[in-house]
């Protein structure tokens, strides 16, 4: 099992609804907003390096109102 952390941008006053997209992707397993540089950070756990990839790519990326995404793997 992989585990990889989701830095997201968004566009302002989205937050709500952006976080219910998220939390409903079955590799999601957790979801937070932040103060700061980035908006909110997903835990994203998957079987590879690739599936977590596909998530990012084709189902949070594509959720209106997501500007940009930081995809951190870990390696320990």
């Amino acid at each position: 099992m992989r585990l990889s952390y989701v830095l997201i941008n968004l566009e302002p006053g989205s937050e709500e609804e952006i976080m219910k997209g998220i939390l409903q992707i079955p590799d999601v397993k957790e979801c937070h907003r932040l103060y700061g540089r980035f908006d909110m950070i997903a835990r994203v756990e998957a079987e590879s390096a690739d599936k977590i990839k596909e998530v990012v790519m084709l189902r949070i990326r594509r959720i209106q109102g997501v500007r940009s995404t930081t995809t951190t793997i870990v390696i320990e």
